[in-house]
């Protein structure tokens, strides 16, 4: 027997007959790498640039979740209404969904399988069923808010003869450019998606180099904590907006695309350690752009009488009264890093929405057939949304709140399953978070999900009146309640009942 410490996650046989995220054929070379046979007491490779580089692209796939429309408008209406203040939460925040992604992460190397295939089989039947529900409701909920992100865009470059509708098809045609890249290998694919998150980044500095926030006033913002009853609204959004539920289905899995030799713990180990570097790297730079787009429009409105009613739609051309036109107007700036953030989040949106499908339900369909059967998902409701409410921008911004409750409800059940899987030995073998993480961890996730019921209950007494919509307002909380405490049992009963087990009497457990 080996010794405790040196136990290998338990990796199931993949066979023709299982779904995976990526076939061996797909995955970027990494072993045999820039070796030198000079390896550390664990094992572990010396540290590479050029293996780092290499692993370098999943967490930037992962970062768009914090680039999307939906965080945007987070961003500009916490900068308008809150000002610098809320510049710390958002900090904050940031690294609370580093740690989640990294856990995500974490999941899908130590084990090679991604957390919708492990729920698959963690869960029984009707509990598989409603988390894959769950998981689709909160990628179509996101998917709606990218796609009319990306409409809203386009209707701006294009002065207004393209209304939302039309900007819809033409988004719904980026699985198509999706397909057509990842046909010529993942690399190509997260080239592009570089490409993008510059293209946000170059326009939203551009914002801020017109703009010229206080310099000041952005620190204090970022060192010194505050909240006022007023703005609490809004640092309920800012820290709802950054764990996507989709994204951290779609994290374990992106890990998956590099070639790891799980025989050997110093290699998974390594790549643990380079995964961690390049997403804390990608998430730094979604901190600073989304640390752009809030000091903007603190600058430009904060104080102002138009402060309260500023969204997505109209964003754009109150920024172009305020700050008027010249070589580059600032409208257009806007509509380019607005579209560039509806276009890549629309894309991983598919992209999750394969794994998150053929993981639950172990459907080996084609790319072109799963993309287009996840793209119909979003695309339908989303045109629908798009003939209704082009007309109405506050009818837009009301739906943009359902929208954003809708990802809060379905938090727990990507967060409560990522926590349980990672705790359990079983499954991760020596890459079990420690009990020091496990309880940062569990803390981390109790404040989400408070923070997102507070959200919850302040939005429905006030939009849900009537004996009718109360009763079923009660009801349902009641059942997601249960639904909620049956996760968290399930997952701390099980390891209860592993370890008062002799080791070899816990094989079969399920």
């Amino acid at each position: 027997m080996p010794p405790e410490d040196n136990r290998l996650p338990l990796l199931s046989d993949q066979d023709s007959d299982q779904d995976v995220a990526y076939e061996s054929g797909e995955k970027v070379h990494i072993v045999g790498v820039d070796e030198t046979g000079n390896e550390g007491s664990l094992g572990v490779p010396p540290f590479s640039w050029k293996k780092l580089w290499l692993f370098t692209g999943p967490g930037f796939l992962m970062s768009i979740a914090f680039l999307d429309p939906g965080n945007l408008e987070g961003d500009l209406q916490a900068g308008a209404i809150a000002g610098y203040s809320l510049l710390w939460l958002l900090m904050w925040a940031t690294a609370i969904g580093l740690l989640v992604q990294l856990l995500s992460a974490r999941l899908g190397v130590a084990t090679g399988r991604h957390l919708a295939e492990l729920c698959r089989e963690e869960y029984p039947t009707w509990a598989r069923m409603v988390l894959w529900v769950m998981a689709e409701l909160a990628l179509i909920g996101a998917d709606i808010q990218e796609v009319i992100g990306s409409a809203i865009a386009i209707k701006i470059l294009s002065n207004g003869a393209l209304p939302l509708w039309a900007g819809v098809v033409i988004t719904a045609c980026d699985c198509f450019i999706f397909l057509f890249l990842e046909n010529y290998g993942v690399r190509k694919l997260e080239a592009f998606f570089a490409v993008l998150i510059a293209t946000m980044a170059v326009s939203f500095a551009w914002m801020f180099g017109q703009t010229k926030p206080s310099g000041t006033e952005l620190l204090l913002g970022v060192l010194i904590p505050k909240l006022s009853s007023k703005t609490i609204k809004q640092a309920v959004g800012v820290v709802g907006c950054i764990i996507m539920p989709h994204n951290v289905f779609l994290h374990s899995a992106l890990v998956q695309s590099r070639e790891i030799d799980h025989s050997k713990k110093g290699r998974v180990q390594e790549a643990l350690n380079y995964y961690s570097i390049e997403s804390a790297a990608a998430l730094l730079i979604s901190f600073i752009i989304n640390l752009f787009v809030t000091t903007v429009f603190a600058k430009a409105f904060y104080g102002t009488e138009v402060a309260d009613s500023i969204g997505l739609v109209n964003a754009g051309q109150y920024l172009q009264e305020k700050f008027g036109g010249g070589l580059f107007p600032i409208l257009y700036i806007w509509a380019i890093g607005l579209l560039a953030a509806g276009q890549s989040s629309t894309i991983t949106g598919t992209y999750a929405g394969q794994f998150i499908m053929g993981g639950f339900l172990n459907l080996r369909l084609k790319k072109w057939l799963r993309a287009l059967i996840t793209r119909s998902f979003a695309i339908v409701p989303t045109m629908i949304v798009a003939l209704i409410f082009d007309t109405s921008e506050s009818a837009l911004d009301e739906l943009n709140e359902w929208l954003n409750v809708l990802q809060s409800i379905q938090i727990p059940f990507a967060l409560i399953p990522l926590l349980c899987l990672v705790s359990k030995e079983q499954i991760m073998g020596s890459f079990k978070i420690g009990s020091v993480l496990k309880t940062v961890a569990w803390l981390v996730a109790v404040l989400v999900i408070v923070i997102n019921g507070y959200l919850l209950l302040d939005f429905f007494s006030e939009e849900v009146t009537g004996v009718m919509f109360t009763s079923v307002l009660f009801a349902f909380s009641g059942t997601y309640i249960a639904f909620i405490i049956y996760l968290v049992a399930r997952g701390f009963m099980s390891s209860a009942w592993r370890c008062l087990l002799p080791p070899k009497q816990t094989q079969g457990i399920e």
